[in-house]
C-alpha cells in the first residue's frame, strides 16, 4: 500500500473518531426524581417570620429541558402547615386564640432560568456544572378536612442552585413562596374564631391570602437523549 493511501485511511479514521466523540457529547430533553425538605406558613397566625413552625414535605418532579438556560419544572409535593396565634403581638376579638395544623397537596409547573449555561462542561456550549437559577409559576393547591376542604390556585416564586453530581444526576436546593388565593389555608376549626377573617375585613384580590414556603433538596436524573447534530467539529 502507498504512503499516500495510508495517509488518506489515517486521516478518515482520525476524523471519524474526532466525529464519533462530539456526537457522544449527549444533551438531555427531560429530568426525573424526587425533593425532600421543609414546608411553612403565613398568614394571619405568622405574618414576617420566615420558618417558623417547620413541617416535612416531598414530593416528585419532572423537568423539561429547552436548552442549557431554561426549563421548565413540574411538581407533585405532599406537605403540612402550621401555626398558632397565641405567641403573636396582634390580639383577636374576645382574646381568643387559634391553633392549627393540615395537609396540602400542591401540583404546579414552574419556568427556570439558569444564570449560567448548566451541563457537563464539555463541548462548545462551554456548560458549567453549578449554577444558580431563578423560577416563577403557577400551580393549585388542595387542603382537605379537618375543616371545610379547599382548592385554590398558588403563584411560586423563588431561586435555587443545582449541580451536575454526574454526567445524568442533578443535586439541587431549591427555596420558594407559594402566594395562594384563599384566605383559609389556616383554617381547621368547625367552630370559634376563624383566621380567615378574624376581624370581619374581606380580602381582594391578593391582598390579606396566605401563603407558604417550600424548602426543599432536589434530585433528578437525565432521561431521553436528544439527537445531536455531529458537524460541528
Amino acid at each position: 500500500m502507498s504512503i499516500a493511501k495510508k495517509t488518506l485511511i489515517l486521516i478518515f479514521f482520525t476524523l471519524t473518531g474526532l466525529l464519533s466523540a462530539k456526537c457522544q457529547e449527549l444533551e438531555y430533553k427531560m429530568e426525573l426524581g424526587g425533593m425532600l425538605g421543609g414546608s411553612f406558613y403565613m398568614g394571619d397566625a405568622n405574618y414576617s417570620k420566615p420558618f417558623k413552625d417547620l413541617n416535612f414535605g416531598g414530593g416528585v418532579v419532572a423537568r423539561q429541558i429547552f436548552n442549557p438556560h431554561m426549563a421548565v419544572k413540574y411538581n407533585f409535593a405532599v406537605a403540612g402547615i402550621s401555626g398558632s396565634t397565641t405567641d403573636i403581638k396582634n390580639k383577636f376579638p374576645g382574646g381568643q386564640n387559634v391553633d392549627f395544623k393540615r395537609t396540602l397537596f400542591d401540583i404546579g409547573a414552574q419556568f427556570e432560568y439558569n444564570f449560567l449555561p448548566y451541563g457537563t462542561g464539555q463541548g462548545y456550549k462551554r456548560t458549567k456544572r453549578i449554577t444558580p437559577y431563578i423560577l416563577a409559576g403557577a400551580g393549585f393547591t388542595f387542603a382537605p378536612a379537618p375543616a371545610k376542604a379547599l382548592a385554590t390556585m398558588h403563584f411560586p416564586i423563588g431561586l435555587g442552585v443545582k449541580y451536575k453530581i454526574m454526567k445524568r444526576l442533578n443535586l439541587g436546593l431549591e427555596w420558594t413562596m407559594r402566594f395562594s388565593m384563599s384566605d383559609r389555608l389556616d383554617v381547621t376549626n368547625k367552630e370559634g374564631m376563624q383566621l380567615s377573617d378574624p376581624y370581619n375585613i374581606k380580602s381582594r384580590g391578593i391582598k390579606n391570602k396566605d401563603s407558604y414556603s417550600f424548602i426543599m433538596l432536589t434530585l433528578t436524573y437525565d432521561l431521553l437523549p436528544r439527537l445531536r447534530n455531529c458537524n460541528n467539529l
